[in-house]
């Protein structure tokens, strides 16, 4: 397990007079076992038993076949780049010191896709379809320590 530092992400940066808290996921009862997989390490998406579409977010009918046997599963970890942006706008001042960063949208191997980001390697380095592999980073949250959200590497 890493931690993401200030030129990746942290939870909380300093302003000259006060700490503002970034933004954190928030687990929900629907996402639970996303959140218990990314604490281990693995990267759980569903998949619909009765057509075996893959799913994420959690959803509670499949969109293939609007079946409701739905399984969590450890996805590969393996994804390509499906789209990307420079974010240079400041839209919270607790990530004032991360802009610009990239939002990525990977596309999983198994079909869903994912809004993340890309870790070790510059944003002019990026390229449509370029393969990616996912990591999970945490935060400095004293709330919720195992706290982890995927992130996602260039592969050789």
């Amino acid at each position: 397990m890493s931690k993401l530092s200030n030129d990746e992400t942290t939870s909380k940066v300093s302003t000259a007079n006060e700490v503002i808290a970034r933004p954190l996921p928030e687990p929900t009862a629907r996402m639970q076992p996303f959140h218990e997989g990314a604490a281990e390490g693995c990267l759980r998406i569903q998949r619909c038993r009765d057509c075996g579409l893959h799913h994420f977010p959690a959803i509670e009918v499949c969109n293939g076949c609007l079946g409701s046997s739905l399984d969590w599963i450890t996805a590969s970890g393996r994804a390509v780049l499906f789209s990307f942006v420079r974010m240079h706008q400041v839209y919270h001042p607790a990530f004032a010191d991360l802009t610009p960063y990239v939002i990525a949208d990977v596309k999983l191997d198994e079909g869903p896709r994912i809004i993340s980001t890309v870790i070790g390697c510059e944003a002019a380095d990026l390229k449509i379809d370029m393969p990616l592999a996912v990591e999970f980073h945490s935060f400095d949250d004293e709330n919720d320590p195992s706290l982890r959200i995927p992130v996602f590497r260039p592969v050789d």
